[in-house]
């Protein structure tokens, strides 16, 4: 039985320092400087006149470099250069700003080793991951750049004689981006990619603590403008704190927004954007679920959930929180389950043996502490994990609970590792738990049976905008939609029709009849 598995990772070697001549090198290879700050905006020009922000290690909490961040002034200074960008870059045929992009991807490519190590160092999350980041942003470049050549319109049939009838997309206007911390690089990428050849220029504001890893990104891509003599106000940049993120909320020159982070700051995001008539584009708070049932693959199965809960320390909008286990195959399950947990290596990111990773910060950790606390007094109980390590970093051992599914605390995302179990008898109850929630990002279900499969799929299946079967819910292609419905937001950030959320469409009707058919008993004199 699980009870009788151990309840701690075997494999636990946290640093007590950064190392500093690996820091060093990172730094450099990406042209950021180590001893004075970085400056954090720009629009072509390199500048910041607001506060000097220090951009931490997780792993040690030890200070990585510096980054002086924009204010709002300096916001509103970006904002009349991205204007006149905007003109210049609208008027790029579109295959051509699709070479822009193809040019882009190759200076990813490049520095992709260095960047990657970047966000495992300034994040937290394994190097493993920190470079399939950057790789899922070169992915996305590549499909931005077919796409320029393919985001055609439609010939419409006209019943009047002599008409011709079209669907015309141009470009929107500006696109701004405000990312989350847990995915500093990659989420920029799915939009700027999309945005840029379709004609947008791009404004962008990353999560504070991850400013380095916005300055060096947008150091990379900035780059190729300059080598086509562009404007570097195509990829603009501003970090900064809130009041930035409010300019831009508030700012009409804005055309689209989007937003990635939680569903109480999205809420008033999306608010905003849309008293003004704006377009929100919102990836908010996902509370995902795994369904397995009693034919299921098993082995499978736990390799899916252990990446898919413990991957990134439980820091994905797209991590399993809720995990719920067919009666028959539940204690097994479990004994497998623990086992696998007990075989995870928790430690220094840049360490390739590493599986996990420190959280981001003291705030989630005191957010893991109190999410178990409530477990408990909720009348759960911890299957597995619950200890925070003593270390200089943010670490945590990932904890599996049992605890009925309607309980308070699994109503919520809570972005640590925890992972919520519940046990279930048919499909169908296990459908209507996994929907009970008002997140709907991601979901799966591991089944061999094909009527489960095409019932989870249907209409009266899983409610999420990611809907997967026998593989994990950040199981997601790039070519898929990353997109959530009910309080996830709402909008794609990739697909095969996301790009046009990026246009504005207009219908076009041409007489080349010499007639005016509606016009038809008005006498003119």
């Amino acid at each position: 039985m699980a009870s009788t598995i151990g309840k701690r990772p075997l494999h636990i070697n946290v640093p007590k320092t950064q190392n500093q001549a690996l820091v060093a090198s990172i730094l450099k290879d990406l042209g950021l400087d180590a001893n004075q700050p970085n400056p954090g905006v720009y629009d072509g020009e390199w500048r910041g006149s607001g506060r000097i922000r220090e951009s931490v290690n997780p792993s040690t909490n030890e200070v990585i470099a510096k980054v002086q961040e924009g204010t709002v002034e300096d916001y509103e200074a970006v904002m009349k250069k991205v204007d006149e960008a905007k003109i210049a870059w609208r008027e790029i045929p579109a295959p051509k700003r699709g070479e822009i992009v193809r040019q882009m991807r190759e200076a990813l490519n490049a520095k992709k080793e260095p960047l990657g190590k970047l966000v495992a160092l300034e994040m937290g999350k394994i190097t493993a991951e920190g470079l399939g980041e950057v790789q899922e942003y070169i992915d996305v470049c590549d499909y931005a750049v077919g796409l320029s050549r393919m985001m055609s319109g439609k010939v419409i049939p006209s019943e009047r004689p002599g008409h011709f009838m079209m669907e015309q997309w141009n470009p929107l206007g500006t696109v701004g981006v405000i990312s989350a911390f847990n995915f500093p690089v990659a989420v920029y990428g799915w939009n700027s990619a999309l945005a840029l050849v379709c004609g947008n220029p791009v404004i962008w504001k990353g999560a504070p603590s991850t400013n380095l890893s916005s300055v060096a990104t947008t150091k990379i891509i900035s780059e190729v403008l300059v080598k086509n003599n562009l404007p570097g106000a195509i990829t603009a940049l501003v970090t900064g704190d809130a009041d930035v993120g409010i300019a831009m909320s508030k700012d009409k020159r804005v055309d689209l927004l989007s937003f990635t982070g939680s569903t109480e700051v999205g809420r008033k995001v999306g608010v905003t954007v849309q008293e003004r008539f704006g377009r929100p584009l919102l990836e908010l708070g996902g509370n995902n679920a795994i369904i397995v049932m009693d034919d299921a693959d098993l082995k499978l199965a736990v390799q899916s959930i252990l990446f898919a809960a413990v991957g990134t320390a439980g820091q994905r909008c797209t991590t399993v929180r809720r995990l719920f286990l067919h009666e028959k195959i539940r204690d097994e399950f479990m004994t497998q389950l623990i086992a696998a947990y007990q075989q995870v290596r928790i430690g220094d990111p840049l360490d390739e043996a590493t599986l996990c990773g420190p959280l981001h910060t003291k705030a989630a950790v005191e957010a893991y502490q109190k999410g178990l606390e409530a477990v408990k007094a909720q009348g759960g109980k911890i299957l597995f994990g619950g200890e925070v390590l003593d270390a200089p970093g943010n670490y945590v051992t990932p904890a599996i609970t049992e605890i009925d599914p309607k309980a308070p605390v699994v109503q919520n995302e809570i972005f640590v590792p925890i992972l919520h179990t519940h046990t279930f008898k048919t499909l169908e109850e296990a459908i209507a738990a996994n929907n009970a929630v008002a997140q709907g990002l991601s979901s799966s279900l591991f089944t061999q049976n094909p009527a489960n499969i095409f019932k989870w799929t249907g209409p009266a299946g899983s409610d999420c905008g990611i809907v997967n079967v026998n593989i994990p819910t950040n199981g997601a292609e790039i070519g898929g939609a990353f997109g959530g419905e009910k309080e996830t937001g709402g909008g794609r950030e990739s697909g095969s029709d996301s790009w046009k959320q990026y246009m504005r469409r207009q219908t076009c009707t041409i007489n080349y009849s010499g007639a005016l058919p509606l016009a038809q008993g008005i006498k003119f004199e």
